[in-house]
């Protein structure tokens, strides 16, 4: 052996220290015997307060955790679960976890040990492809409606227009035409906002500045919902430099989620935007070029989104607005991935929402694809 390699153990102490996946080894009796940096991330106990620990006393809240230990235990084999267990640390993530008793050469058993990986980059992945299932059923759609729609609806909508013009201006049927002819524009305007779904549209990349969009977007929404008394909060990471984007479809977006949140709140309340570098994710690009991305949180403090409405907001045509369309939030979520991002929409404990759109920030024009990790 080389004199500078360490022992064995040492080596094996080394490499479970150095994984990404988290690594917990318990004794016969159940306590806690190796606690690797990524248990401790993924917990949020330290390894000083687990070694030593009865695993079954300090993980008491995590019953699926527990039961699978259990189980190893009791029957000396191993057993999986990719699916139920979500570790309710500093940030609840979900994991897969294998549990497998720890043999000795001779076959005795000695403890289990405990493998879990984190699924969040999965399960947004899973989400996102679902997403766009709903997008290509939703465009398949919108091509077939759109000419068997329009047509006929622009002949609605000349007829009423004739109507109205024959009609005297102080007639008691006056007011026919004009619902005809307003509810005909509506159904236009949802066709169009299919076909936004549906059609590509070839990318305007430039270098943009998100804090300006930010800031008269703010302005111009402030304006328009004056009579309300609706204060806004801007607090802007100066620092965050140009970065290259669809200019159009950013106004698109956060002109949009600002408005859903002025529409969330009562007279009087409150909206925050604030944007900052995300530190807990990053993109890799082509060579393993690290790509930071920008956070911008959009806060309001309106009644929130029920619990059983929270995973439907995405489904298009789904909307608890009256006459609302239910694309809107489907046309953010196609404009934030065209632009290799994510949207999140968190219910706030303290009452209201907080949407987070996560952007990769671009310091050249992008040539190639980005991927997440």
């Amino acid at each position: 052996m080389n004199e500078n390699q360490p022992p064995s153990s040492a080596l094996y102490g080394m490499i479970l220290d150095n994984v990404e996946d988290a690594v917990i080894a318990l004794d016969q009796q159940g306590m806690i015997s190796h606690f690797n940096p990524a248990a401790q991330t993924f917990t949020g106990i330290s390894e000083k307060q687990s070694l030593g620990r009865s695993f079954v006393e300090l993980f008491k809240h995590q019953t699926n955790l527990c039961a699978l230990v259990e189980t190893t235990m009791r029957e000396g084999r191993s057993i999986s679960d990719h699916e139920t267990v979500k570790l309710h640390g500093r940030r609840p993530r979900p994991v897969s976890v294998t549990v497998s008793p720890l043999l000795t050469a001779a076959g005795q058993q000695q403890g289990v040990v405990l493998i879990m990986r984190d699924l969040t980059q999965v399960r947004k992945l899973e989400a996102a492809i679902h997403r766009a299932d709903q997008m290509a059923m939703v465009g398949t759609m919108a091509a077939g409606l759109a000419h068997e729609i329009k047509n006929p609806l622009g002949g609605i909508k000349g007829a009423a227009q004739l109507l109205q013009m024959e009609l005297e201006a102080g007639s008691e049927l006056i007011e026919y035409p004009r619902v005809m002819i307003r509810e005909a524009e509506r159904i236009n305007t949802i066709i169009e906002e299919l076909l936004d779904l549906a059609k590509p549209r070839t990318p305007k990349i430039e270098q943009v500045n998100i804090s300006q969009i930010l800031d008269e977007i703010m302005l111009l929404q402030k304006q328009a919902l004056a009579e309300r008394n609706i204060s806004f909060q801007l607090n802007l990471d100066p620092s965050i430099p140009p970065t290259y984007a669809d200019r159009d479809l950013l106004i698109r977006l956060f002109l949009n989620l600002i408005k859903n949140a002025g529409e969330a709140v009562e007279n009087g309340g409150e909206i925050i935007i604030e944007s900052r570098i995300d530190s807990e994710y990053h993109l890799s690009g082509p060579g393993g070029r690290s790509v930071p991305l920008v956070m911008i949180s959009i806060i309001d403090n309106g009644a929130g989104i029920p619990p059983q409405e929270l995973e439907r907001i995405f489904t298009p045509f789904f909307t608890t607005k009256t006459g609302g369309s239910g694309l809107g939030l489907a046309i953010c979520q196609k404009i934030i991935t065209d632009h290799g991002g994510y949207l999140k929409i968190v219910p706030r404990s303290e009452g209201g929402t907080e949407v987070k759109v996560s952007l990769p920030l671009l310091r050249k024009a992008p040539t190639n694809d980005h991927t997440v990790n």
